[in-house]
């Protein structure tokens, strides 16, 4: 009889699904302190927590029975990951259980911004009849911009679609093929800010996307634009939508989230044209019962050994397939994450070209951490090696692979190619001596050198003198180049040069590079080393 302990309150449904199994012992004790926890759970299979319970390495180690942890919702931060990976135990959790509701509560928050639905209510409530005050405008046969187009993103274009609205997307990791089918039309951000009555936002935050929206994208839009972010706080400067607001630029903002949650002062709360909720996204009775039922499920597959796809870390593999493969899982997973760095525009379809002895293994594994090296960067939801293969199928992005047992100095290499809207952009890589990334070639220039840090990659006229004018401008500008390599295919012709530098270039320096003559471009990466897994 497998166990599993049920240690924070989740819906009745979730716990009756693990029951409904003739061979699976359910036992609900929440609220336990840590030590408790501690003495209670080496008798366990599994765990079930939200986020109250606190799953730390002492936790996990003392599991001695523990194969599953699963989350019923979508943050982990309550898991010690790492622990849990070095013991084998597999994390779950539940990222599409909560989509719909924060599709609808968008919604939602569209459609009280566009008929002043809270300020009408609270005015009623204070026993005013103001009809003419709340003037409101229809939906129908106006634009919505939707920056991002994941699975929440997706949801509210194709609903909105159906009410009669134009659909704009923004999202350049998103097939072409995947858009069509939603009636959306993908633009760049310029024409999608010129254009959208109603801009709604479902991006992660990151560095590339914190404050992605403010002044200077504020000044883009329409005027009387209304905004609408139920995704992260931060992805909008605040100041700048207050400032925008009150000029008029912008008509209105619905805001489920913000840059300090829980939100106390703002001066945001002093406008009557923002309405708030308090990140009520995911707050649903039936999300709460998504969630659980979505966490049994994948709790029982763990348990019977049979595929699961929501985990957080690494799927068990056969040993023998491991030990070959697991020393490449960091150059895989690096490669793909410099790939996108280097790729401008959308990812269709991509190779992953295997050469030498890699090319006689079932390296299945090894592409799917490229994909999530790939992805990783620009979605919201958590990648993992079993997963990564998922979202990107379900983005429409096709992935290939190669396997070529000659054709290669090198014992081993791998070799990450697409096509972008700049042409075919590849990276390739190898293992030296030493266990340690090497890259070999980047899009066909044969290079050589171990990455680190901040790079330059600069694709350039092979003409006498390139190179020290940008050995000049940098060092004018106080940037050391710690590295550097030029590859070319021959001489005269096109190259690239790849330069290690101790500090980002900043953006009027990269400007100033890219006046060279000779150079056609210039694109700021950062090799970031995968841990090995």
């Amino acid at each position: 009889m497998m166990k599993v302990l049920v240690c924070d309150p989740i819906a009745d449904q979730g716990i009756e699904r693990l029951r409904q199994e003739g061979d699976i012992e359910v036992t609900v004790a929440t609220g336990l302190p840590r030590e408790e926890l501690i003495a209670r759970v080496p008798v366990y299979d599994a765990l079930v927590v939200r986020s109250e319970t606190k799953v730390t390495r002492e936790v996990i180690e003392a599991g001695t029975n523990l194969k599953a942890i699963g989350r019923a919702g979508v943050g982990v931060d309550n898991i010690d990951i790492d622990a849990a990976t070095k013991r084998g135990v597999v994390v779950l959790n539940a990222p599409e259980g909560n989509t719909l509701a924060a599709v609808e509560h968008t919604i939602a928050m569209l459609m009280a911004l566009a008929r002043n639905i809270p300020q009408a209510h609270a005015s009623l409530k204070a026993g005013k009849w103001e009809r003419k005050a709340f003037m409101g405008i229809q939906v129908d046969g106006k634009t919505l911009g939707v920056i991002g187009l994941g699975r929440i993103g997706s949801e509210v274009a194709r609903r909105m679609h159906a009410l009669g609205m134009h659909v704009l997307g923004f999202d350049p990791f998103v097939a072409p093929e995947r858009s069509a089918e939603l009636g959306i039309e993908v633009v760049d951000l310029p024409r999608l800010f010129a254009a959208a009555d109603f801009v709604t936002l479902h991006v992660p935050l990151t560095k590339e996307t914190r404050h992605m929206i403010g002044s200077k994208e504020f000044a883009q839009m329409k005027d009387g634009v209304r905004i609408i972010n139920c995704a992260r706080g931060g992805v909008i400067d605040e100041q700048a939508l207050y400032d925008a607001v009150k000029s008029g630029k912008v008509a209105g903002a619905a805001l489920d989230v913000f840059e300090q949650e829980p939100l106390k002062t703002s001066p945001l709360l002093e406008l009557d044209q923002v309405i708030v909720t308090p990140h009520l996204g995911a707050s649903t009775e039936e999300a709460q019962i998504n969630v659980a039922m979505h966490i049994a499920e994948e709790i029982i597959k763990v348990l019977k050994g049979e595929f699961f796809k929501n985990a957080v870390n690494v799927p068990s593999v056969p040993p023998a397939l491991l030990a070959k493969l697991k020393p490449f899982m960091p150059l895989a997973e690096s490669l793909g994450r410099l790939y996108t760095e280097l790729a401008v525009g959308g990812h269709g379809r991509i190779e992953v070209i295997y050469r030498g002895f890699l090319a006689e293994h079932d390296v299945t594994l090894l592409t799917t951490a490229v994909l999530k090296g790939v992805l990783d960067p620009i979605l919201q939801e958590k990648l993992n090696l079993v997963n990564a293969r998922f979202v990107a199928s379900e983005r429409g992005i096709k992935v290939a692979e190669v396997k070529e047992r000659d054709g290669d100095r090198y014992p081993a290499v791998i070799e990450v190619r697409g096509e972008t809207e700049e042409g075919i952009r590849s990276v390739a890589g190898c293992l030296g001596e030493n266990g340690m990334s090497r890259l070999v070639r980047i899009n066909d220039y044969p290079i050589d050198l171990v990455p680190l840090g901040h790079m330059l990659v600069i694709d350039y006229e092979d003409r006498p003198g390139v190179i020290g004018r940008v050995g000049t401008i940098l060092g004018r500008n106080n940037i050391n180049i710690a590295y550097m390599q030029v590859g070319r295919k021959s001489a005269g012709g096109q190259a690239v040069m790849v330069l290690g530098i101790d500090d980002p270039a900043p953006a009027d320096v990269l400007a100033e590079v890219s006046r060279v003559a000779e150079v056609t471009r210039v694109r700021p990466v950062e090799w970031w080393q995968a841990q090995e897994q």
